[in-house]
């Protein structure tokens, strides 16, 4: 069944394909793009993988991918991540610390302006992070501004951050999606007042969205489009073909089994950034049968994840070894021995824990990533010769954040990355995690919670290297998440489009595209 519909789908592909002369992939070098005087002007059309009916603009409600492309369109954060994970000023200027890294003082642009007229205060700041800190609130963010004690003006353009314990990366936690600076008092969020570079024009959740360029923008060198179209297109053959026959200029996830069909016309240009993503079956270890470690380390054991790499991610990718961190992150532990495909000694476990006949459901659509059906087929022909019985259950793509994962004791998960080490963990294996909603295993260890407070405000990079080291080796020994591979971002852009040196924090230019790229 798997190899039909892979076969299926690459015949869709070259069908489509076929309409334009077939030749070697075409497009300029990176370094050539990024030597272009970027041009104004263009209706620039995107297609989104991952988007749903329940899309807002509310900064504290942030679950796809749409979500976060609209939002950097419309807004701005006090720091940006650019290529390589380097911290750019945005709305902030410049910051500095205490020597306790405890107190952060952040410098605000003078002279910018919402996109209603109103001018940047600090106010407009504090008021944006304490949207995060609501008792019912499930941002993403929570975790991070509840870090901070007091948030204070200190004049015109100051901003002070008191923070209740040190933080040596609390610069890169104002990147964070989500943390999005709209006007002090603003409830009706879906008009999509900001300081980005362009407007809102129309937002239809689910669907699509069109925005105009912004006149006043204050950022020099950005946002280049004089309109821009995001649209929702859940099946990767149709956002394939949409490019194919030019009713879009790029788009996000591409299915990997299809890289070498697109390489082969001459006006697209696929673009794979070595990036922070992983793909997980994360498994609840509050819940039966995943609350035995012995089953646990059994389902992580029951799966090949080269087979799966080389199958489904077409090479796109390495293997993933039970924690969230890839050689992209610099404080990846080194060293660790990859976990192997063993399905005797995962059968031993289940003995032990006196599940034998094991019988799981895991619930899988392709919101999270283009061939997550088929990596969930895989995983369960590897994991019946363990003994183990998946049942993969196909469920609808809209809702798929809200209504399944993190609903359902095993599902399919992906994680794009975030800026830094402090963040991914704090967000995905801590209490703090848990509370805000975002923790998919609700692992709430001691150890690890305690080994991440220390390194976030540990000065010496040595000691905070080995206790990023132990939180990884803890993880992967007696965490939920069966990561099975880390993977590269692909994104398949018409020539016509230029941009310079790709950001690998989220797909689209670290969903960035809309701002930084150009037409030629």
């Amino acid at each position: 069944m798997l190899e039909h519909d892979i076969d299926a789908n690459r015949r869709r592909i070259l069908v489509a394909a076929g309409a334009s002369t077939l030749v070697g992939a075409s497009g300029l070098p990176l370094s050539a793009m990024a030597q272009e005087a970027p041009k104004r002007g263009g209706h620039l059309r995107l297609g989104i993988s991952d988007f749903s009916t329940a899309d807002s603009l509310d900064p504290t409600k942030l679950h796809t991918q749409f979500e976060n492309n609209i939002h950097w369109l419309l807004r701005n954060n006090l720091v940006e991540v650019g290529p390589g994970g380097k911290l750019i000023p945005e709305l902030a200027e410049s910051w500095s610390a205490s020597p306790d890294a405890k107190t952060w003082t952040f410098k605000l642009r003078s002279g910018v302006q919402f996109s209603d007229g109103k001018p940047l205060t600090p106010a407009d700041v504090i008021f944006s992070f304490k949207l995060h800190l609501g008792d019912q609130t499930k941002s993403g963010a929570k975790p991070f501004v509840s870090q901070i004690a007091e948030m204070k003006a200190d004049g015109p353009n100051t901003l002070v951050f008191v923070l209740k314990d040190g933080n040596v990366g609390f610069p890169a936690l104002t990147s964070y999606a989500g943390l999005f600076i709209v006007p002090d008092g603003t409830t009706a969020f879906d008009k999509g007042i900001g300081t980005g570079g362009y407007t809102l024009a129309e937002f239809q959740p689910g669907v699509k969205a069109v925005l105009k360029r912004n006149p006043n923008y204050w950022k020099a060198g950005r946002a280049h489009f004089d309109s821009i179209e995001l649209i929702g297109i859940k099946d990767s053959t149709a956002r394939a073909n949409a490019l194919l026959t030019g009713q879009l200029d790029a788009y996000q996830a591409v299915d990997p089994k299809t890289v070498r069909l697109l390489e082969r016309n001459n006006a697209i240009r696929i673009n794979r950034v070595k990036s922070k993503a992983h793909y997980v079956f994360p498994m609840q270890v509050d819940q039966a049968p995943f609350d035995n470690p012995d089953v646990r380390l059994a389902m992580k054991l029951a799966i090949d994840r080269e087979d799966i790499v080389k199958r489904v991610l077409g090479g796109f990718g390495a293997p993933g070894n039970d924690h969230p961190l890839s050689a992209a992150y610099p404080m990846f532990l080194e060293g660790m021995p990859q976990r192997r495909y063993d399905p005797e000694q995962a059968k031993s476990l289940l003995k032990k824990a006196g599940h034998s006949d094991l019988r799981v459901q895991l619930h899988v659509s392709e919101t999270p990533f283009a061939g997550a059906t088929d990596a969930a087929v895989l995983f369960k022909s590897h994991a019946e010769k363990a003994g183990i019985n998946v049942e993969v259950v196909k469920v609808p793509e809209d809702g798929y954040w809200t209504s399944v994962w993190n609903k359902r004791p095993l599902v399919t998960s992906r994680w794009s990355g975030r800026v830094n080490e402090d963040v991914i963990l704090s967000l995905s294996y801590t209490g703090d995690g848990i509370k805000a909603g975002w923790n998919e295993t609700r692992l709430n260890d001691d150890k690890i919670n305690g080994l991440v407070a220390s390194a976030r405000r540990e000065f010496d990079e040595a000691k905070r290297r080995q206790m990023i080291g132990d939180v990884q080796q803890r993880i992967h020994d007696i965490g939920g998440s069966n990561v099975f591979a880390f993977a590269d971002f692909i994104d398949a852009v018409s020539t016509k489009v230029r941009h310079g040196e790709l950001s690998g924090e989220w797909m689209l230019d670290g969903a960035r595209a809309g701002e930084r790229w150009w037409f030629a």
